[in-house]
C-alpha cells in the first residue's frame, strides 16, 4: 500500500519528468508550456519571471495563448525580494495564495517562479516547498541550456536595445555568478546595453580559481574588438596551462599585434589556490584589487604591477597574498571610481569601500552586492555612464554558498 508521503514523492518525480520530457528537442519558446504541465503534477499553476539584463525588472515569460501579467520591479516587490535575497516568499493575494520561488542555475539567479495554489495551508507545507525548490532549480538549468539555442529567452530579458559592441561583449562573458564548494565568483558590467571595452572571465576547478578583469580603451566597437582580442588571448594561454606571467604577456602580444599601439588594455589576472588560500596576481596598469575581510576592506593589493597591455613590453613579478576563510577579492575598472555625478564629483574609492563594507556587514549575498554596486554607480551618474563600470568579486569560502540556496524568509 502507498501512503500520502509516497504519493507526494511520486507527484514530485512526475513533475520533474514532465518538465524534462517537454523540453527535449523543443525550442525555448516551448518552456512556458512545459512548466504548465510539470507544475500541474504538483497541484499548482505557475508563471516564469526572468530578470532583465539590467536586473531591475522581472519580466514574465508566457506562451502565446497565456495571459501576460505585468512585469515586476526587483527593488520594490515581494517577487523582487525573493530574487534579491534568494528567499522563498509567500502571500495571500487577490488571486489567492502565492509562492515566489527563486529560479537559479547553480548559484546564478535567473528569475522567480510565481506559483499559485488553491489551499492556503500549502504555503507552510515544507515538503511541498522543497519539491518546488527542486522544480525551480531544474527549471533554472533548462533556462540556461535553452537560451543557447534560440532568441526567445533573450527576447524576454532584453528590455533595452543593445549596441553592437555590447552584443559582442555579452556573447563572450561567462555566467555572471558561479561557484563550487570552495569559492564563489560574481561579476557585473554597466551600462548593460552599451558596454564597450570591459570584460571579465574565470575558470573554476577543484583546486584553483583563475580569473581576469580587462579594460580596453574607449567605449565603442573598436574597444569591444580589443577587449575580445585580449580575452581570447587570455583564454588561449590559460587553457594551454600557462601561468600568470605567460597569460599576461599573451594578452600584451595579441593587443600590440592587432592594434599597433592605437589601443591598449589594462587588467588584473589572478589565481587562487582553493586548498590553501594563496592568491597570486598581476595588475597591468589597472586599479589594484581590494581585500574585503570580515566586513572591512583591510588592504589594497598593490604589488605585482606591470605597464599597460599592448603598449609596453616589460616583465612583471607575480605578487602573492594569503587569504583567510571567507575573504573577498574585489576587482573593478576605473569606470566605478571615476563615475561623475552632475556636479563633476567622482564616485571615488572611499565611496566604493564604504558601500562594500556596509553591504558585507549586512550579510548581503555576493551577487546581490554586485548588483547593488552597479545600481549605485548608475544612480551616481543619473543613469548615464560616461565609461564602462565593471566589478568582479571572488570569495574563498566553504560557507558563503549557503546564502545562495533558496530558503524560507
Amino acid at each position: 500500500m502507498t501512503g500520502p508521503a509516497d504519493e507526494r514523492r511520486a507527484s514530485a518525480l512526475e513533475s520533474l519528468v514532465a518538465l524534462l520530457d517537454r523540453t527535449h528537442l523543443v525550442p525555448a519558446d516551448a518552456l512556458p508550456g512545459a512548466v504548465d504541465v510539470g507544475i500541474a503534477r504538483l497541484g499548482a499553476t505557475a508563471v516564469v519571471f526572468l530578470a532583465d539584463y539590467s536586473t531591475t525588472t522581472l519580466v514574465p515569460m508566457v506562451g502565446p495563448a497565456q495571459h501576460r501579467p505585468a512585469s515586476l520591479a526587483v527593488d520594490s516587490t515581494l517577487a523582487g525580494r525573493a530574487y534579491r535575497l534568494l528567499t522563498v516568499q509567500t502571500t495571500v493575494a487577490d488571486q489567492g495564495p502565492l509562492i515566489w520561488m527563486p529560479i537559479i542555475d547553480g548559484v546564478e539567479r535567473l528569475g522567480v517562479l510565481q506559483v499559485s495554489v488553491a489551499d492556503e495551508d500549502r504555503l507552510q507545507d515544507q515538503a511541498f516547498l522543497a519539491d518546488l525548490w527542486t522544480f525551480a532549480h531544474l527549471l533554472g538549468h533548462l533556462v540556461a541550456i535553452l537560451d543557447q539555442y534560440g532568441d526567445a529567452i533573450d527576447a524576454v530579458r532584453r528590455q533595452t536595445p543593445r549596441t553592437v559592441s555590447a552584443e559582442l561583449i555579452w556573447q563572450l562573458l561567462p555566467p555572471l555568478t558561479s561557484g563550487t564548494g570552495k569559492v564563489v565568483v560574481s561579476g557585473r558590467l554597466e551600462p548593460a546595453a552599451e558596454v564597450g571595452g570591459d570584460v571579465f572571465d574565470y575558470a573554476l576547478s577543484e583546486t584553483h580559481a583563475q580569473f581576469a578583469i580587462l579594460d580596453a580603451t574607449g567605449h565603442d566597437l573598436h574597444s569591444g574588438l580589443a577587449a575580445a582580442t585580449a580575452l581570447a588571448a587570455y583564454r588561449n594561454s590559460r587553457r594551454q596551462g600557462h601561468g600568470l606571467f605567460e597569460q599576461t604577456e599573451a594578452i600584451h602580444r595579441a593587443v600590440e599585434h592587432e592594434f599597433s599601439g592605437r589601443t591598449y588594455a589594462t587588467g588584473v589576472l589572478g589565481t587562487l589556490a582553493l586548498d590553501t588560500g594563496e592568491l597570486r596576481y598581476i595588475a597591468a596598469g589597472h586599479p589594484p584589487p581590494l581585500l574585503l575581510r570580515r566586513g572591512h576592506v583591510v588592504k589594497t593589493l598593490d604589488a605585482g604591477r606591470r605597464p599597460l597591455l599592448g603598449l609596453d613590453m616589460q616583465a612583471a613579478n607575480v605578487a602573492a597574498e594569503w587569504l583567510e576563510p571567507d575573504d573577498v577579492v574585489v576587482l573593478y575598472t576605473d569606470g566605478i571610481t571615476e563615475a561623475r555625478d552632475p556636479d563633476g564629483q567622482f564616485f571615488g574609492l572611499d565611496r566604493l569601500v564604504d558601500f562594500l563594507e556596509r553591504e558585507a556587514a549586512d550579510g548581503v549575498p555576493l551577487p546581490e552586492i554586485v548588483r547593488r554596486v552597479g545600481r549605485r554607480i548608475l544612480e551616481h551618474q543619473n543613469g548615464t555612464l560616461q565609461d564602462d563600470a565593471t566589478i568582479l568579486l571572488i570569495q574563498w569560502t566553504t560557507s558563503g554558498q549557503d546564502a545562495l540556496e533558496p530558503r524560507s524568509a
